[in-house]
């Protein structure tokens, strides 16, 4: 099964794919590399999930927020590369968590979005090396995820 018949068949929904905000590509394959620039939580409508962790949210709706940089993330590879059944596995996750000073369950957020790469491309190649961590995230997203993947020849 292929990585969009797999989506379908999870039933998940696709949020349009962000334009970028700075000057930066949001995609840029090099060698057999995907390297995908950080994503927000775009929501179907366009617009995003914001709150600081541990103050406008808890743990629970974090790790929401960080599944939906999931399908942002999806969204903005099929509107960026010519054919996303290229991609073999998930090498390097960075995930980063708009978090205050008293919060520091920054990998269970980030999981949402690890938890959604094992399902799409299961748990052998959906998960990768991963690091959590917590700062002040611009626009007061929640969660802003970059990632590394491994590409077919």
């Amino acid at each position: 099964m292929n990585i969009l018949e797999k989506i379908e068949k999870l039933e998940l929904i696709l949020p349009p794919a962000p334009k970028p905000l700075g000057v930066y590509k949001p995609t840029l394959i090099i060698d057999n590399f995907l390297y995908v620039s950080g994503q927000g939580p775009v929501k179907s409508d366009g617009s995003l999930i914001i709150g600081k962790v541990g103050k406008d949210m808890d743990k629970h709706e974090a790790k929401k927020a960080a599944r939906q940089v999931g399908l942002t993330m999806i969204s903005s590879i099929v509107s960026n590369i010519e054919n996303v059944e290229r991609i073999k596995r998930v090498v390097k996750v960075f995930g980063m968590v708009n978090s205050s000073p008293n919060f520091y369950d920054h990998p269970f957020v980030i999981n949402g979005f690890s938890e959604l790469m094992s399902e799409i491309f299961g748990e052998d190649l959906g998960i990768g090396v991963r690091s959590a961590v917590g700062m002040t995230l611009p626009g007061n997203i929640p969660v802003e995820i970059e990632a590394k993947f491994e590409l077919y020849n």
